[in-house]
């Protein structure tokens, strides 16, 4: 019987271009509607970005205006998780600086539905190969851009993470070893952690499998001269967030491994509509795998890139768990990307089938994919619309209410220096002057890098070491004036800066001056308390 899943990869021509002109019509109508659908999800969530976002947007400031690599104009910081999205953010922000502008989150948005456009270009490219139906592709856009922990996290890197790992994917089932080199390179720019995902695709891919030379060889050469640069210049190949964020560890007892029961507890829909087209994509991916097995055509199948996506997204999920981290939303999107890729991919090979599978298999599975991208516009817009806070949230306190407090941070504490309640981006991005933690000051990050070093095994310890070999071990803590610390409960309005929160309640924000002496020489300011997302 022929499935339809199990069609041949290997006599595929390598490079594989539009197939009609109605094909390259089709991807264009489809990136159109992407950017469309992107520019409306930037106005629903631009008022409502996470403190997260605002580090990165206050590098991509300073990068703009002074060229300076950091969260902070007063010290130079390696904290950026995603050296790619800074760069686009920061060169999207010179470019508005030509009309007048320096906002940044302009810049966001202009990256963002960039993001949806390759995404939605890339789902164009692996639907022209494997002659899906158009359909599989405007779900599998849209089940990933309207996904509310994706949308939660706006701003940080999610929609360059879905936009790279669709593109992997296009690549490989096209047998483009040089076009996946490329991605491949941009993805571990986008996270380093992504690599998780290079390898097992290119393996599952003929055409790249076969000139695997010419894919690394590209890759390293996009990849390499930042990291070079950054070794150099800051000291550390890899942003100091992996030392600080292990270190960290968990949120009281909520760690990445039971992270999403605290996300349900707190949003069953939101939580509900991003695990179960994850889990349905590994169940597609594990059923593929044992058909492909008995009929023995898993290797030769045209769909096997996107099994190895799903299953490398599986893998990248069981790494978070064995490095004990703690379970910031956004460290789960990679994850649901590959995975729902995954099954939209299998759904769509599977109409490609014959009647039986098509009925029972296909459109069933397409449906449901359906009801969870609708579910997921539910998610986002049952709070309201435009955003002010978004749906998973654990914040201490508002975008606006910490944009209120950094203002007049700013005009209170004039060129000193104030130590961070815990929480720093939004208060960072608009205060514009020197407020301190381990992410903005690399004099108290050291003693956090040299415990992750302590920590690790013989050979993770031999390859931390490396990575630091140039980093400047002298540099001190940067001395504070005074703190800034967050309350539980109201205060008057001249004792400190009133917030709120969905997931902190009703507290405020008070300066208080430091009259006790500076810390040791490197030793860290404390780490920031856990924010309440668990």
């Amino acid at each position: 019987m022929r499935l339809g899943l199990d069609r041949d990869a290997g006599d595929r021509e390598a490079g594989t271009n539009w197939r009609s002109p109605g094909d390259l019509r089709a991807a264009l109508w489809q990136c159109g509607g992407a950017a469309l659908l992107a520019v409306v999800l930037v106005w629903l969530v631009r008022q409502a970005l996470i403190d997260d976002a605002y580090i990165t947007l206050a590098y991509a400031r300073n990068l703009a205006t002074n060229g300076h690599w950091g969260l902070i104009l007063a010290e130079p910081a390696n904290a950026a998780t995603s050296p790619l999205n800074v760069l686009l953010l920061g060169g999207a922000t010179a470019v508005l600086r030509l009309g007048g502008g320096t906002d940044p989150v302009w810049a966001f948005g202009a990256v963002f539905v960039g993001s949806a456009v390759a995404l939605a270009w890339g789902w164009s490219r692996i639907a022209a190969v494997l002659r899906f139906h158009p359909v599989v592709p405007l779900l599998g856009v849209t089940i990933v851009l309207l996904n509310p922990f994706l949308l939660s996290a706006s701003g940080l890197e999610v929609t360059l993470i879905a936009a790279v790992l669709v593109g992997l994917l296009a690549a490989a089932v096209a047998g483009q070893p040089v076009a996946f080199g490329i991605v491949a390179g941009l993805a571990v720019l986008v996270r380093l952690d992504l690599a998780v995902f290079v390898l097992p695709v290119a393996l599952a891919s003929p055409g790249v499998r076969r000139h695997w030379a010419k894919a690394a060889g590209t890759g390293v050469a996009i990849a390499l001269p930042w990291f070079a640069w950054s070794w150099w210049f800051l000291g550390s190949a890899i942003p100091d967030t992996f030392a600080i964020k292990t270190v960290q560890r968990s949120f009281g007892r909520w760690t990445f491994a039971n992270g999403l029961q605290l996300y349900y507890e707190r949003d069953a829909l939101a939580t509900a509509v991003t695990v179960v087209p994850a889990v349905l994509g590994f169940a597609a991916a594990i059923g593929f795998a044992a058909i492909g097995i008995l009929r023995r055509t898993t290797a030769r199948s045209d769909l096997a890139p996107a099994v190895a996506l799903g299953a490398a997204g599986a893998g990248y999920y069981a790494v978070y768990v064995l490095l004990g981290v703690p379970p910031y939303q956004w460290y789960y999107v990679p994850s649901f990307v590959a995975l729902a890729t995954c099954l939209c991919a299998l759904a769509g090979g599977a109409l490609r089938g014959n009647r039986v599978l098509r009925g029972a298999v296909a459109v069933p599975a397409l449906v449901v994919v359906a009801c969870l991208v609708a579910g997921n516009v539910a998610a986002d817009v049952r709070g309201g619309v435009p955003w002010r806070v978004p749906p998973v949230f654990g914040n201490w306190a508002t975008a606006r209410e910490y944009e209120r407090a950094g203002r007049e941070l700013g005009d209170r504490i004039g060129v000193a220096t104030v130590v961070s309640p815990g929480e720093i981006g939004t208060l960072a991005y608009f205060c514009q002057c020197a407020i301190v933690d381990a992410f903005a000051d690399r004099g108290s990050a050291l003693p956090l890098i040299e415990r992750r070093i302590a920590e690790a095994g013989p050979v993770a310890g031999a390859l931390l070491r490396l990575n630091y070999l140039r980093l400047d071990r002298d540099r001190q803590p940067r001395r504070a004036e005074y703190r800034l610390d967050w309350m539980p409960g109201a205060a008057p309005p001249e004792e400190g800066w009133p917030t709120s929160s969905p997931a902190k309640g009703v507290g405020h924000l008070r300066l208080i001056p430091i009259t006790v002496l500076p810390p040791p020489p490197n030793q860290a300011l404390p780490l920031p308390p856990p924010p309440s997302t668990g």
